[in-house]
Parts: structure tokens; sequence; C-alpha cells
């Protein structure tokens, strides 16, 4: 039996269509996140990237992100390398610390809906979107107590 390309490849050598395979879908990296300006601790908050559609826990402009959003992160091998922030179930970090997918990550699972279903993504736990929120501080009233 051959093995899943994400067992047999390292991130920089994954073609460009299984680079967004390996995404579970889960959504957390479209969470803003507050850094400590003193510690550089980051803070997770419930607010969805203006983009995020939070009911499929998908960008709305997944081609045009980095271009609409100028703080939104591209990701690349080198950067999921050296991100402090990504979640630990995120599927891009699980690979390059050399451990295998969960049970609920669809190219297991064969089914996008498990990441929800097992309580994974951010689906119906976002409480606003950036463009609702006005002045900086309001996000405070949406940080978490820990990454989601």
């Amino acid at each position: 039996m051959t093995q899943p390309f994400w067992k047999k490849k390292t991130l920089d050598e994954m073609s460009p269509a299984e680079w967004e395979a390996l995404c579970d879908g889960c959504g957390k990296c479209c969470l803003a996140k507050l850094e400590d300006e003193d510690t550089g601790e980051i803070h997770w908050t419930s607010v969805g990237c203006r983009l995020f559609d939070a009911g499929r826990c998908t960008c709305r402009d997944y081609a045009h992100r980095l271009e609409v959003v100028p703080d939104c992160v591209g990701l690349t091998p080198e950067k999921v390398r050296s991100i402090t922030w990504l979640p630990r179930t995120c599927a891009y970090r699980l690979v390059a610390e050399g451990n295998d997918l969960y049970w609920w990550h669809y190219l297991i699972s064969g089914s996008r809906e498990t990441v929800h279903e097992a309580g994974v993504s951010v689906r119906g736990r976002v409480t606003a979107n950036e463009d609702d929120l006005g002045e900086p501080e309001e996000y405070f009233d949406h940080m978490l107590s820990e990454e989601p």
C-alpha cells in the first residue's frame, strides 16, 4: 500500500494542489489574534476576518485574500515552521513536526464535515466579524481564554 502524500513528502516537496488539500478547514487561522506588546504572547479572539464565512469556515475570496486583507498571512512551508500561533491541530504544523493527521481530517475521514463534527473548527464559535468592530479595544470583548 502506498503512503499518502503528507507522509512521504515534506511541506516543501508538495505540489500546489497537495498543499491546498492539507488545510483541514477549521478556520482557526482566520480568527483575529492579539499580541501582548510586552511579552509577545498571543491571545485568541472569536473575531473572524472580514472575508471569513463563519458558517462554512471558508474564505469568501481566497484567491484575492492577500490583496484584500493586508494582514492575512499566506502560509508557506517557511512560515509554518516559524509562526508560533498556528493551532496545535493544524495539519500544516502537524506535518512540519513529523506527526500524522487526526482522524477527523477529511484526507483521513473522507468528509469535510468531520472537522466540524469533532468540534475542532470554529463553526458556531465566531462572535463577530472584524468589520463589525470599530475601535481596537472592542476585540478585548471577544478574547478567548485558550486556543479554540
